[in-house]
């Protein structure tokens, strides 16, 4: 038998399965898009086909994210703070603060050595410093994600991003283009202003992250020129798990089962 944890948020529906040892059984990731409950549709069908189960085999479901309330069949529908703590003590125990940059929102969530939530910060009120703003900025610099994170790896470093408003930055990552700025400048000034915004929110759950063990979830966690940057600026080294922007749908999947034994 599994469980399954769903996490919808803006940018990505992620699905997980686990079984009865907590052991993944099976992840997916799916975008989006304009419908929700169609991307959980997709993701639930994806990660059941990725396991090799029927769908009377789940157990029980619990979803999270901002959609969480969209996905039918739920046990229940859980908090992004509770399900990422859960889920990054389970892949990465011992961790004493999670930078979580999602879609449309960042979080530091600060934890207790049993992996429990001691407090948090979060930006939601707009997308500076998210992953939508890092998908606006690759489209203006016509490349893809993927082709942004390398292209900061080959910059000399030095450039200043001064607006974090996503249509500012548009604005002044066109005028540094027509400048004849090098992309991989513009690149490494993006990731930087980035990590400085990030830097602020961390610094609201622990002013010193010295002897901390920080880790990263959320799919910016899978460009290595944000990590690097925001190692810089936070002085310490920070641990990315494998499939980073899966960690909330584990945590949910690991909740469904510990309710379950718990019922």
């Amino acid at each position: 038998m599994v469980y399954l944890g769903i996490d919808i948020g803006s940018l990505t529906c992620d699905a997980v399965l686990i079984d009865d040892r907590r052991q993944v059984v099976a992840w997916s990731v799916v975008p989006t898009g304009a419908r929700n409950a169609e991307a959980i549709r997709r993701a639930k069908e994806e990660v059941l086909s990725r396991a090799g189960v029927s769908p009377d085999r789940v157990v029980s479901t619990v979803s999270t994210g901002y959609g969480r309330n969209r996905v039918p069949g739920r046990a229940a529908a859980v908090t992004e703070i509770t399900c990422h703590a859960k889920g990054i003590s389970a892949v990465l125990p011992g961790t004493g603060v999670l930078i979580d940059i999602g879609g449309q929102d960042s979080k530091a969530i600060r934890l207790d050595a049993r992996g429990r939530v001691l407090e948090f910060a979060m930006n939601d009120k707009c997308a500076a410093g998210t992953g939508r703003f890092l998908e606006a900025m690759a489209r203006v610099l016509e490349m893809d994600l993927e082709e942004m994170s390398e292209a900061g790896a080959r910059a000399r470093g030095g450039l200043t991003i001064s607006n974090m408003c996503t249509v500012f930055a548009e604005s002044e990552v066109v005028s540094l283009i027509a400048e004849g700025t090098e992309v991989a400048e513009i690149v490494w000034g993006l990731h930087q202003a980035v990590a400085t915004r990030t830097r602020a929110l961390a610094g609201r759950v622990a002013r010193d992250l010295r002897g901390l063990k920080v880790a990263m979830s959320g799919g910016v966690a899978r460009n290595p020129g944000v990590v690097h940057a925001l190692e810089e600026v936070l002085g310490c080294r920070i641990t990315v798990p494998d499939a980073p922007d899966t960690i909330g749908a584990l945590g949910a999947a690991l909740i469904a089962l510990e309710r379950t034994r718990q019922a």
